[in-house]
C-alpha cells in the first residue's frame, strides 16, 4: 500500500520560525549580510529629515540588491516581489518589503555605497585567506545597450536627414499658416511639426557630438603633427609628402546612436554581428578563487587603450598585482611599459593564441604568412611566452578570466544594461 508524507496546509507556525534555519549555513546570504554590516554609514546618502515615515536601514537595503543581482534578479519590481517568495531574499529583508520605487531609488543615490561594499568583499575575503594577490588575469565582454543599433546614423546621413526636416518643417509650418487664415482646425498640423522638429533636434544633437569628438582628437593628434611638421621641414633635398594635418571634420561614415549616443557598434570578433553595445572589462583573481577584484566600462571596442588605467585603479582599493594575463586584445607597448614602471609584470599575448584543433569539424584554415614583430618590446613579450615558464603561466588566463563571464552572462543572465548613458550604466 503506498504511503505519502502528510502535510496541511492551515496548519499555523507553532513556534515563531527562525529564517536562518532555513538557509544553509553555507548560502551566500550569510557572507554578504557580513561584509554589508562592514560598509561606513556616512557613504550612504539618505533622507536627513527625522519625521515622516520611518526609512528603511540603508545596510538592509544595500544587502538586498547585492544579493538580488548576484541572483540574476535586477528588475526592481522582481526584487519587490522576491521578498514575499524567495527564503534568502526574505531573512536578508528581515522580513520586511520595500516597495519598488523605494528600492530604485536607493539604487540610483547610492553608488558610493556599492562600490564600497565591494572593496569589503574583497578585503573580508583577502582577512579569512580566501583571496590572495598574485596573478590576476583581464578580459572584456561586450554587454549590448538599451538601444537599438537600427537607430545609429552616419554623418553624412544626418546631414542630408537635417535637411530634409528643415524643408518638411517649414512646409508644414506654411501649411498651418494657412490653414489658420481660412479658420480651418486641422490638429494632425502641429503634431506632425513637432514630431519633426524634435526628430531634428537628435540628428543635431548627433552631429554636434561627432563633430565635437572629431575636434577633441585633432587636438590631441596635433602635437604629434606639429612634430612632424618641424622633422619635414628640417630636411633638405627631397623630403616625400608633407604630414598631413589633423581633420576637425567627422569622417562621413562616423556614427552616433540617437538612443543611447555613449554605446557604440561593436562586435565580438570578425565572425561576429555588429551590435550596439559597451565594452566591461574585469579583473580577475587567478590565484585560484575567480573573484573579480576590479571593473571598468568603455565605450571603444579596443581594450588596450584602457589595459593599464585599469589595472593601476586597483591601488586605491585592493592594491596593485605583481602579474597581469591579457590576451592579444591589450597588447600596447604604452601599457606594458606603465605597468612595468610600477613594477607589475604584463603577460600579454602577441598573436593569435587558439591553435587550430587537429580533430575540428571546420576544415583547416589558409596557411598565412607570419606577421612580422619588429618592435622590442613585442620581441622581448614573444620570447617570454615561448619559454615552458611563460606558457604554464599564461594558461591561467583562459581558465579564471573567461569563466567568470560566462556564469554573468548564461548563470545569472546579465546580458544588456536596462539604463543608458554612460554614466547611469557605470552606476
Amino acid at each position: 500500500m503506498t504511503t505519502y508524507v502528510p502535510f496541511d496546509r492551515d496548519q499555523p507556525f507553532l513556534l515563531p520560525p527562525d529564517l536562518r534555519d532555513w538557509l544553509p549555513e553555507d548560502d551566500i546570504a550569510h557572507f554578504i549580510v557580513a561584509a554589508v554590516e562592514r560598509v561606513r554609514l556616512g557613504v550612504f546618502q539618505t533622507n536627513p529629515q527625522a519625521g515622516g515615515k520611518p526609512q528603511y536601514h540603508p545596510r538592509l537595503m544595500l544587502a538586498l540588491l547585492v544579493y538580488s543581482y548576484a541572483n540574476g534578479i535586477f528588475s526592481s519590481r522582481r526584487i519587490e516581489r522576491a521578498t514575499y517568495r524567495d527564503i534568502a531574499v526574505r531573512f536578508i529583508a528581515a522580513n520586511t518589503h520595500p516597495d519598488h520605487d523605494t528600492i530604485a531609488a536607493f539604487r540610483r543615490t547610492n553608488q558610493a555605497a556599492f562600490e564600497a561594499a565591494f572593496l569589503e568583499v574583497l578585503l573580508l575575503a583577502r582577512a579569512s585567506g580566501l583571496l590572495r594577490l598574485g596573478t590576476v588575469s583581464i578580459d572584456g565582454t561586450k554587454i549590448d545597450a538599451n538601444a537599438s543599433k537600427i537607430r545609429s546614423v552616419r554623418y553624412d546621413r544626418a546631414q542630408v536627414l537635417r535637411e530634409k526636416l528643415a524643408a518638411d518643417i517649414a512646409a508644414l509650418t506654411a501649411k498651418a499658416a494657412a490653414a489658420d487664415a481660412e479658420d480651418e482646425d486641422p490638429q494632425a498640423l502641429p503634431t506632425e511639426i513637432a514630431r519633426r522638429a524634435a526628430l531634428k533636434a537628435k540628428l543635431d544633437a548627433a552631429c554636434a557630438r561627432l563633430e565635437a569628438e572629431a575636434k577633441a582628437q585633432a587636438d590631441a593628434e596635433r602635437p604629434q603633427y606639429e612634430k612632424k611638421k618641424a622633422a619635414y621641414e628640417a630636411k633638405k633635398g627631397r623630403r616625400g609628402r608633407p604630414p598631413k594635418p589633423p581633420d576637425e571634420t567627422p569622417p562621413p561614415t562616423r556614427q552616433s546612436n540617437l538612443t543611447d549616443p555613449d554605446s557604440a557598434l561593436m562586435r565580438r570578433s570578425d565572425a561576429h554581428e555588429y551590435r550596439q553595445a559597451y565594452n566591461a572589462q574585469a579583473v580577475v583573481c587567478a590565484e585560484g578563487t575567480q573573484l573579480i577584484l576590479a571593473t571598468n566600462l568603455v565605450a571603444t571596442s579596443a581594450d588596450a587603450p584602457s589595459f593599464a588605467a585599469t589595472i593601476l585603479a586597483m591601488e586605491e582599493t585592493i592594491g596593485l598585482p605583481p602579474v597581469v594575463l591579457a590576451d592579444a586584445g591589450f597588447a600596447s607597448g604604452e601599457a606594458v611599459a606603465e605597468l612595468e614602471a610600477r613594477h607589475i609584470e604584463p603577460l600579454v599575448a602577441i598573436a593569435r593564441t587558439q591553435p587550430h584543433r587537429p580533430y575540428d569539424f571546420r576544415p583547416p584554415p589558409e596557411p598565412k604568412p607570419e606577421r612580422r614583430i619588429t618592435e622590442p618590446w613585442r620581441i622581448a613579450m614573444k620570447t617570454k611566452l615561448e619559454t615552458e615558464d611563460g606558457k604554464a603561466r599564461y594558461k591561467k588566463r583562459k581558465q579564471t578570466v573567461e569563466p567568470v563571464f560566462g556564469i554573468i552572462k548564461s548563470a545569472i543572465n546579465f546580458t544588456h544594461f536596462h539604463l543608458r548613458g554612460i554614466e547611469n550604466v557605470v552606476a
